[in-house]
């Protein structure tokens, strides 16, 4: 039988309001699975980090979260998968100076544009470069690396074309006259096998990277490219204590979503990050040699800024060793 006008009324009526909204009214974000795209191989300190930052999201926004390390081209690969992704908050991306930074100086057809194809998130954190040897080299310091360097070329690893590490090596060879063979990777982590086994002579990679290794034994740093020493291996002397005037180097690590996230989306995922750099996370970068980033930094506008700025920066450094897109 047909339901009176007056039923139906009084039938809504004793419905809670929730029942009554569209689904996309009530739905909270999020609901499914986040994807964290990696653009480096697992091992290397954007993975590390990547990971770290991804469990604090989904401890506090209580859904799973999954590292999808897509390596390649200095990050690039991962970059235009992570910037040509549906803007709802369910891809994001690990940004570090390389595909941020430093591939735009690089890579002539870069597939996306790092400045507007991304919404920054929170700055994590950032570590110093530094240049670690294996045990067959003799070179103990930075002086001893480049006088072996220009008796006989010296092959010296990176995280791949285009990094953070790379720039860093390019710099230092534009500075020392250094006689250095690159040898790119897919990520700081992949290296350090053939490093140890002697496959490679040397590295330029993130001291949080090396630093295990330094201290086990299995290879040696002569120089951390940060303005002092580590308080975590005060052993270990700054290039500028080796005599390279000035010279610093970092990587840093930063969350990114694709451009046109919704502004409550990214304000969510940034609240979940900055808590969790306030708590045990935090510890754990720092016991890697990472420095947390400030409280500004830790926002999208800070991050935002950080980027401009250090995208001037590589640029000028590419001039300066004399790198040109190819």
């Amino acid at each position: 039988m047909p339901m009176s006008r007056r039923r139906l009324i009084a039938t809504l009526g004793a419905l809670p309001a929730a029942a009554l909204m569209p689904r996309a009214a009530f739905a909270a974000y999020p609901e499914r699975t986040i994807h964290l795209i990696v653009p480096f191989a697992p091992g290397g300190n954007a993975d590390i980090v990547g990971r770290i930052v991804g469990e604090e999201i989904a401890k506090a926004l209580g859904q799973t979260v999954v590292v999808d390390n897509r390596g390649g081209a200095g990050g690039a690969i991962g970059a235009e998968a992570a910037a040509r992704a549906a803007p709802d908050g369910y891809t994001l991306f690990v940004g570090s100076n390389g595909p941020l930074t430093v591939n735009p100086f690089v890579q002539a057809h870069l597939p996306y544009d790092p400045l507007k194809d991304f919404a920054p998130i929170a700055l994590t954190s950032y570590v110093p470069h530094c240049l670690i040897l294996n045990n067959g080299v003799a070179a103990k310091t930075i002086p001893d690396l480049i006088a072996l360097s220009k008796k006989e070329p010296l092959n010296v690893a990176t995280s791949g074309v285009g990094s953070a590490t790379h720039m860093t090596l390019e710099r230092f060879k534009a500075a020392t006259g250094a006689n250095i063979t690159h040898i790119p990777y897919k990520s700081g982590g992949a290296l350090m096998p053939d490093l140890m086994g002697g496959q490679i002579q040397a590295a330029m990679t993130e001291f949080s990277t090396a630093l295990p290794l330094h201290k086990g034994g299995k290879a040696h740093i002569v120089g951390i490219a940060a303005a002092q020493r580590s308080k975590l291996a005060p052993d270990i002397p700054t290039f500028i204590e080796g005599g390279v005037k000035n010279f610093t180097a970092q990587s840093y690590i930063g969350i990114v979503a694709p451009a046109k996230t919704p502004a409550d989306v990214i304000a969510k995922l940034q609240q979940a990050i900055a808590a969790g750099l306030k708590g045990p996370a935090a510890d754990k970068l720092r016991a890697m040699g990472s420095e947390i980033a400030t409280d500004e930094q830790q926002t999208p506008q800070g991050f935002a800024a950080f980027i401009k700025t250090d995208y001037e920066n590589m640029k000028e450094a590419a001039k300066l060793a004399g790198i040109t897109p190819h």
